[in-house]
């Protein structure tokens, strides 16, 4: 669904409107720009109003995303109206171009910002954005499917729900999690991580009494997206989730030359740490070349 905003809201198309890709597509090239003031509380309101009801196409099964995109400070209180949507579960993406408030933008994001705020300078730099926020919207509606999958009620309570998730210690194939627990501890957590190019995810339940976890046996130079669930007895509270990418390998450095002859040489270097094994690559330079 799409609705545009100045001082009015506007709905372009609800949720039930279109069913291919394609006709998606469509309806966004024959979109007209509506330029105007900018109303960013009222445009919330009207989305919760509106865009988000069963007769508009919104199910109640489905997870509810909202993505704002707006050039420019909130000419009314964006920041009640989004702590209503969020506190009705729905999750919120700030998009900001040229001259958009990026304090604003954090205060009306979901946590964790780092997933949920973005800004640019123009908007044919919104281009940019389009990879990661795809996978990081997609990554967000896959964790709750598997949610639901097990059956069991969500809470949203924030008294059932950890807070304040931090990684750190991060090498090319580990990192630290830590959190601060929910006032009223969990049964068991559910750790859920994979890289956010794709691939199988993996899990890791912990006891309750646990709020740290070090995850090892990961892929190099790849962005993981990680995500922290508090388990009870008939719910699950709501989940933390940051994202962070590991370190390439380390590299063998000060290669050097020594004991030259007329078919040998003999090479030595400072050695990679956590290299098990070295491939040596050598091939004549063609003429000209430096040595």
């Amino acid at each position: 669904g799409l609705s545009q905003y100045s001082s009015d809201p506007r709905t372009e198309w609800d949720l039930s409107a279109y069913s291919t890709r394609d006709q998606v597509l469509e309806a966004m090239r024959n979109l007209r720009y509506k330029g105007g003031n900018t109303f960013t509380g009222l445009a919330l309101t009207h989305v919760l109003e509106q865009n988000l009801k069963p007769d508009a196409g919104a199910r109640l099964e489905a997870e509810k995303l909202v993505i704002l995109l707006t050039d420019g400070k909130s000419q009314d209180d964006a920041n009640l109206a989004a702590q209503t949507l969020k506190n009705l579960g729905i999750e919120i993406f700030a998009i900001g171009v040229k001259n958009a408030d990026e304090a604003e933008l954090k205060q009306v994001a979901s946590e964790p910002l780092e997933l949920t705020v973005y800004n640019v300078l123009d908007f044919p730099l919104l281009s940019s954005l389009v990879g990661k926020l795809t996978r990081v919207l997609c990554t967000r509606i896959k964790e709750k499917s598997n949610k639901e999958s097990a059956d069991i009620p969500v809470n949203t309570g924030p008294q059932l729900s950890p807070t304040d998730l931090k990684i750190s210690a991060v090498t090319s194939k580990s990192m630290h999690l830590t959190w601060s627990p929910p006032l009223r501890p969990p049964k068991k957590y559910r750790i859920v991580y994979y890289p956010s190019k794709g691939g199988i995810p993996k899990e890791v339940i912990l006891d309750g009494a646990v709020s740290s976890l070090h995850l090892s046996n990961l892929t190099s130079r790849t962005e993981y997206l990680v995500s922290v669930f508090p388990i009870y007895d008939t719910v699950v509270g709501d989940g933390l989730r940051g994202v962070t990418s590991t370190l390439p390998l380390s590299s063998p450095r000060s290669l050097r030359v020594s004991e030259l002859s007329h078919n040998s040489i003999r090479l030595s270097w400072k050695a990679a740490q956590g290299a098990t094994q070295y491939l040596v690559l050598c091939s004549a330079a063609p003429d000209g070349a430096e040595d």
